[in-house]
């Protein structure tokens, strides 16, 4: 049984705090579901609109029609059918791993075989679903595809002050900073790049302060979430 949320909602149904403070807008989840047949597409649809989720749903015929779409900056799904009369399903997965990676796919098809599932899990799909499927079998990995994007984009959105500070660094900075979190010594590093050690140290101040590390344990963590080597 879905049960309605019980949070209080204000205009334009934003989640009103029970504390004092700001009301903050939630955006509208939105849940894309591609698939040739139009009889599933509107099933689909009609499904996902009533299940109580408060989701937006779009969808398309094709995979080159939905990758004209612009880019979602909400927490998002992709409910999508392997069989599709351009792109397949699976080559469209590893489109979406590329260019849209916040977005979870939740695959839909007919005939399905164990190969095909285990390519599209292994590629990090959320479910893979033969159908007929259980309606909520669906919804439920609906909600954690969802659940899932929410967290990506929160994730990328603490990541992109690092980013934008990194990319503040000079070329020689940026080396210095690799050659430092891998674990070499000023005296190391030099060696490596062909400088003084006290050009390394004058470097590595700068790359400190660009990147407002505190210590090297921080400038560590901040190249592994950038996946600097």
């Amino acid at each position: 049984m879905i049960v309605p949320s019980l949070a209080p909602r204000g205009i334009g149904g934003m989640v009103r705090s029970t504390r004092a403070g700001p009301t903050v807008p939630h955006p509208t989840p939105i849940v894309f579901v591609v698939d040739d047949d139009v009889s599933v597409r509107e099933s689909l649809e009609l499904l996902i609109r009533t299940a109580g989720g408060g989701w937006r749903v779009d969808t398309f015929a094709s995979a080159k029609e939905f990758l004209a779409q612009p880019r979602s900056t909400v927490p998002c799904c992709l409910v999508l059918d392997v069989s599709l009369p351009d792109l397949n399903g699976l080559e469209l997965q590893e489109r979406i791993a590329r260019e849209r990676s916040e977005m979870p796919i939740v695959f839909v098809t007919g005939h399905g075989d164990i190969p095909m599932t285990v390519r599209a899990m292994k590629a990090g799909a959320v479910e893979f679903l033969t159908k007929p499927f259980n309606d909520e079998a669906l919804l439920n990995a609906v909600r954690g595809a969802i659940d899932r994007s929410h967290a990506a984009l929160l994730s990328e959105a603490e990541l992109q002050p690092i980013r934008e500070r990194y990319e503040s660094l000079s070329r020689r900075e940026r080396e210095v900073m690799a050659l430092v979190v891998s674990g070499k010594l000023n005296k190391q590093v030099g060696g490596v790049l062909g400088i003084s050690e006290i050009t390394v140290k004058a470097h590595r101040g700068r790359v400190m302060r660009k990147m407002k590390a505190g210590s090297l344990a921080d400038l560590v963590k901040m190249a592994s979430s950038l996946r600097v080597s």
